[in-house]
């Protein structure tokens, strides 16, 4: 049915993540074992890849001469490593990078509930909504960091908000995003006006200045074993090479998150604010984010299968060995710790997958159950926004229900009901029956994407290869709890580590308890993620 890895239910103080529980006979003993802070890195650089599968790391893997070849040659490489809750999308995948918690501990179940906040204006532009860790709970690694010294510090860089915010939880340290009009800013959370680095960055319009330019291959056309010409990719227009940019330099500065150039622009924003705020240079420990965001857009749109995104993943490999390079001239590279991972994984375009397999793969949307169940609200004066069905969960509010005397027990099992009757869902099933069957891998992820107070009253899981999208709407999709949109690169690389290969199950929540353990230090929470120490030297 589906290619999910069941792990063993592990025993004893890691079974929870409980290894650092403060105060616990556990957290005592790993306190222990911690390693002196003396001469400890002094920095850490945590590279997350928006939509990165591992699968291409084995398709391109002669062509990998950048910062993936690097990394995977001589790097900790964990083969068997996930994002392991329901909904796998930006915002959950970011949050429990550097926290070690599941969704159902950050309390960032989904994108569209993630980093959205108007009290949070976005400095420069009034057309963003502002933006915040506001619904982010409990701490991350930079955290823990600065109660053992106060003097570690942390920038985060992405071209998304929610990529640059969320792995710092609500630290208020530098963090910067992208916006259409060609500037990286951040918004009020974290000042009131943009450094002078950043401004001198801005200044130079480098956005802008890609206006005009193409976007072609970057090795000769016979290197790339994937067809040119499927229409199914860009919704049927513009699925052939060469992609050009938009003469016009506002216009191209607008649209520059669709074209691997964007990740380039994304790393020299990363170094000016190293430089400028002397991130990894001592005396404590800090930590460098940056998350690149490109193979998103291009894996969105072409899809997993396509020629753009073997170019755009070769052309992510030079960008991210350039910036390595230069950081590693800038810092000195025996005190640097480098850890990659990505948020989340892809699904193939169905149509693709269809005509290649012959099997069957639908575009869902339950957009007509949900306008029913509206239909019910009208008579008790129930705003819309009391339903709502998003990423595969059902969101009801019940005290608005409850105030209109409508029986919201009945319309959750009249959704779930019909749910279950559309072609294309595997199961959907009750919020409250998900934990009681955590055997099952759709449920254990689902478990794990659920906080016991968020009002999801219902989950609904479709079929493999099957993706939430309108019907004509012809993008590659991601979000479901399969192994193919929550199987992600692991990778540590630094003096710490053992180079190689391990097959171990291995999930993103146990890489900042991992990074703690390497730099002596100790989370000051629960986590659900344990030291992967196969991966370190004796």
């Amino acid at each position: 049915m589906s290619s999910f890895v069941t792990s063993s239910a592990r025993v004893g103080c890691t079974a929870l993540g409980i290894l650092f529980a403060a105060g616990s006979a556990c957290g005592q003993e790993a306190v222990r074992r911690l390693p002196s802070s003396n001469g400890a890195p002094t920095l850490i650089v945590f590279i997350t890849v928006d939509q990165l599968t591992p699968d291409y790391f084995d398709r391109y893997a002669s062509q990998l001469t950048g910062g993936f070849g690097r990394l995977l040659k001589g790097g900790a490489v964990f083969t068997n490593g996930f994002q392991d809750h329901g909904v796998t999308e930006t915002a959950p995948g970011h949050a429990s990078a550097l926290s070690g918690r599941f969704p159902r501990g950050t309390g960032i179940i989904r994108n569209d509930a993630g980093v959205e906040d108007p009290q949070a204006p976005i400095i420069g532009d009034s057309s963003m909504t502002g933006a915040s860790p506001f619904r982010f709970r409990g701490s991350t690694l930079i955290d823990w960091l600065r109660t053992r010294d106060e003097r570690s510090r942390a920038l985060s860089v992405s071209r998304k908000d929610r990529g640059a915010i969320l792995p710092l939880g609500r630290a208020h340290q530098p963090v910067f995003f992208y916006s259409p009009t060609g500037n990286f800013t951040t918004s009020t959370y974290y000042a009131d006006t943009l450094p002078a680095w950043l401004q001198r960055f801005n200044a130079r319009r480098v956005p802008a200045s890609y206006a005009g330019r193409s976007w072609d291959l970057l090795l000769a056309a016979s290197a790339y074993a994937e067809p040119d010409t499927v229409p199914f990719e860009a919704n049927g227009e513009g699925f052939v090479f060469p992609h050009r940019m938009p003469a016009d330099p506002a216009g191209a500065a607008r649209i520059l998150a669709n074209y691997p150039f964007m990740d380039e622009v994304t790393a020299q924003v990363a170094l000016a604010g190293v430089r400028a705020e002397r991130i990894g240079g001592g005396p404590a420990t800090d930590v460098l984010a940056v998350s690149f965001s490109t193979t998103d857009a291009v894996g969105h749109k072409y899809g997993p299968d396509s020629r753009e995104i073997h170019d755009q993943i070769l052309r992510l490999d030079r960008t991210i060995g350039a910036f390595l390079d230069t950081l590693f001239a800038l810092r000195d590279s025996s005190k640097v710790i480098v850890a990659l991972t990505a948020d989340h994984g892809i699904t193939s375009l169905p149509e693709v997958y269809m005509q290649r397999t012959g099997q069957e793969a639908r575009r869902v949307s339950l957009s007509p159950l949900v306008t029913r169940a509206r239909a019910a609200l009208a008579p008790g004066g129930v705003s819309r926004a009391a339903v709502i069905f998003s990423d595969g969960m059902l969101v009801v509010d019940r005290r608005a229900l409850e105030t209109a005397k409508i029986d919201a027990d009945s319309l959750v099992a009249a959704f779930v009901r019909d749910a279950r009757a559309t072609p294309g869902v595997l199961r959907a099933d009750l919020a409250k029956d998900v934990a009681r069957d955590t055997m099952n891998p759709i449920m254990r992820r689902w478990s794990h994407s659920l906080p016991p107070d968020a009002p999801v009253e219902a989950v609904v899981t479709l079929q493999q290869h099957s993706v939430w999208s309108a019907p004509d709407v012809m993008i590659a999709e991601h979000g479901s709890p399969y192994d193919s949109d929550a199987h992600v690169p692991i990778i540590f690389f630094g003096a710490p580590f053992k180079p190689g290969r391990y097959a171990s199950f291995a999930r993103v929540v146990d890489m900042a308890p991992t990074l703690a353990y390497v730099v002596g230090v100790s989370p000051t929470e629960v986590l659900d993620g344990k030291v992967l120490t196969e991966a370190l030297r004796p």
